[in-house]
């Protein structure tokens, strides 16, 4: 397809991604030159569609953005009340006391809220001031300048048969150029991917490491809701499998959010993330606040855990990566959307500057050093540096006890006794053989509670339009069945959430078969194939996930 024509269109900065960083920028960038064209790609069919997190929001990045958004008439309307931490055994739980948590810890003045809901209402703000917004769009390719630097995006080609080539329908895209371009597309975005490599933007940084949160929203019985009650979980039913945790989240209308969290450098291949979810609601301080409730939502995506120490260069020439593309999530508070707003905002403002200094497509350096040196986001990651590498050290009681300690010394001293600690090897490295670990035996979902993984998927309104080409590639076909099925029992079958990937057939007659059509692009399988063999990329614009208020 090197040879396609497609017409064009210039625009000072190309934002790909309507995420809560992407309209940040955008925002960002009106307000401070309303004559700069800005536009936003979004390949969910809608904004929002493709947004899901936690998400108990610190305001801190909304407050500078949009100060009056209470006047305006944002979604975020569930202040956290009450703050509750247990560590989980099969049959009960501890409640960890307030009083010994970090300070940092505290949620205090944040907000339950969807963060589609609060992208939805974020771009109507955007389009308000005369930016852009584009839902539908895929961007499946980077387009490069003359000396190399990113120059704009490919975006809405449509139309190619299953074999990749054009369709009797298809339509080529065209090409938006700009002179920033910004890759606001969230956890393991293709087009990141492209730029980290090309530019060699990961040097000298510790693997990024990832988490696979997946979460459902309830109605329940109004007697047991409490409006504003957090509570986090962290044992019961991971214990020494993997490191991860849980949330309980009570927002209006009788509905919770209840997810579930497992690193992704888990060691068992056996380990099924998704059937550890279902088991964790079976947990009896769980299933009784379910009880009488109905699952009305599901979804799953990757979570960026590595932070402080795997957050990438983040601009090259022409481009700069915002938000979970670099990594910005503090681990222990379970938060990233303030500091992918803050980052948002830090980069258009860099591109503001140099845009009227007279300069385009060259490195916005001083974006870079607001999140490594210089800004609120290193204040906010650099204390915390030490949670995720001692939690996989020393296991759920040692990085507990030490990770606290860490956060403690950095919070009232100033400095770690750990000083900075690395990361091991990547999450995909990370897996071990099948024959080392034993495997694990899951209780049958319940359906009334527990759910098997294709029902839930269907609560997540995926769709993806089946004569294109699959979106999920394998670098070399032959890997599965060959290396990653006798080696590993090939893990693709349990790590992904929403039934992709499975074995048909055994011995001679086994086939890997990719259900493309279930994906809800969490990314997980571009990150923890223990080969590396799995390529996720975009389908055609508007396809995947329709998250209503994830």
């Amino acid at each position: 397809m090197s040879e396609t024509i497609r017409e064009s269109m210039d625009y000072d900065v190309v934002i790909v991604g309507a995420g809560p960083a992407g309209l940040s920028a955008a925002i960002r960038l009106k307000q401070i030159d309303p004559d700069l064209s800005v536009v936003v790609l979004e390949k969910g069919s809608e904004v929002g569609a493709h947004i899901l997190s936690g998400a108990v929001l610190d305001p801190v990045g909304l407050n500078q953005l949009i100060p009056d958004w209470k006047k305006r008439g944002a979604p975020v309307t569930v202040p956290v009340k009450s703050d509750s931490f247990y560590m989980l055994g099969e049959g009960g739980g501890i409640r960890i006391p307030n009083a010994v948590m970090p300070g940092l810890m505290n949620n205090h003045g944040n907000y339950i809220v969807s963060m589609a809901n609060l992208c939805r209402w974020m771009a109507e703000q955007a389009e308000a001031l005369g930016v852009e917004i584009f839902p539908g769009m895929s961007c499946s390719a980077l387009v490069y300048g003359e000396n190399g630097e990113v120059a704009g995006v490919v975006a809405g080609e449509f139309g190619k048969n299953p074999d990749g080539t054009p369709g009797d329908a298809y339509e080529p895209g065209m090409e938006l150029r700009g002179k920033y371009v910004m890759l606001g597309e969230g956890v393991r975005g293709s087009l990141t991917k492209e730029v980290l490599a090309k530019y060699d933007l990961q040097q000298g940084k510790c693997p990024q490491k990832f988490g696979l949160g997946m979460k459902e929203i309830w109605e329940i019985d109004p007697e047991k809701h409490r409006e504003g009650k957090v509570v986090h979980t962290m044992g019961w039913p991971l214990g020494s499998n993997a490191g991860g945790g849980s949330f309980i989240y009570h927002l209006d209308n009788n509905q919770i959010y209840v997810g579930f969290v497992v690193h992704l450098n888990y060691e068992n291949p056996h380990l099924y993330p998704y059937m550890e979810f279902q088991r964790f609601k079976h947990h009896p301080m769980v299933a009784e606040l379910l009880k009488g409730g109905k699952r009305i939502a599901y979804g799953a995506r990757a979570i960026s855990e590595g932070g402080w120490q795997s957050m990438p260069k983040a601009v090259a020439p022409g481009v700069a990566i915002l938000g979970c593309g670099v990594g910005l999530v503090n681990v222990p508070r379970i938060k990233g959307n303030h500091n992918a707003m803050l980052s948002g905002m830090a980069a258009a403002e860099a591109a503001a500057r140099a845009i009227a200094a007279g300069r385009a497509g060259d490195e916005l350096g001083d974006y870079d050093d607001y999140l490594h040196k210089s800004g609120p986001i290193a204040k906010d990651l650099k204390p915390v540096r030490n949670v995720k590498p001692l939690w996989s050290k020393y296991g759920l009681m040692g990085g507990l006890a030490f990770g606290g300690l860490d956060m403690w010394t950095n919070s009232l001293l100033g400095f770690s006794f750990f000083g900075t600690l690395r990361h091991g090897k990547s999450d995909a490295a990370a897996t071990g053989k099948a024959a080392d670990h034993t495997p694990i035996d899951y209780p049958k979902p319940d359906g009334v509670l527990s759910f098997d993984r294709l029902t839930n998927v269907s609560f997540s309104m995926t769709n993806h339009e089946e004569s294109q080409p699959a979106h999920l590639t394998l670098k070399d076909a032959s890997v599965p069945i060959k290396v990653n099925l006798p080696e590993y029992a090939e893990p693709a079958q349990r790590y992904c959430p929403a039934g992709v990937y499975e074995v048909v057939g055994t011995g001679p007659e086994a086939r890997f078969v990719i259900n493309f059509q279930n994906c809800v692009h969490c990314k997980t399988c571009d990150i923890k194939d223990p080969s590396q063999n799995i390529h996720w990329t975009v389908p055609q614009g508007g396809d995947g996930p329709n998250y209503p208020n994830m």
